[in-house]
């Protein structure tokens, strides 16, 4: 019982361990991370719809092109919105500091600076919420199990 208990906390402690590793704190490390994960997926989604459909090599070559002309076309979709997106993001700002300004006429300081508090207590609410999400997310697209009944017959 003594050799459960000790290993069953071996295990804790190493797992504990192993989630306290920290992610790389540079930009651009990060990106060629997030890169290369990216490029693991889509080799795994690749492999497993030719396992799957019984793919020839040809069908595969075919379909990966067919992925990175969308990719292409999204990539240059987004480059031709940047401006779009700068734009209300000013805009965005422009109204957050008219009414940081509005709200510091109507409040006394201290209420203010409570306020201020406030809010930055709910966004980092907020992103630790989406970063959660986000960690969560990534089990989030399983394909659909085929053999599986349906439920509306």
């Amino acid at each position: 019982m003594k050799k459960l208990v000790l290993a069953i906390a071996f295990i804790g402690t190493g797992s504990f361990v192993m989630a306290q590793q920290t992610p790389p704190q540079d930009k651009g490390e990060r990106r060629a991370e997030m890169h290369q994960r990216f490029q693991e997926r889509e080799k795994e989604h690749l492999d497993k719809l030719q396992k799957d459909l019984n793919l020839n090599q040809s069908q595969v070559a075919q379909i990966k092109a067919l992925h990175d002309k969308r990719k292409a076309e999204m990539k240059a979709d987004f480059e031709k919105n940047k401006d779009q997106r700068q734009a209300k993001m000013q805009e965005m700002k422009a109204k957050r500091a008219q009414m940081d300004a509005d709200m510091k006429q109507i409040l006394t300081p201290q209420q203010y600076d409570k306020w201020q508090a406030d809010r930055k207590a709910k966004m980092e609410q907020r992103r630790m919420a989406m970063k959660e999400k986000g960690l969560k997310g990534e089990k989030r697209h399983k394909p659909m199990d085929m053999a599986a009944p349906d439920k509306n017959k």
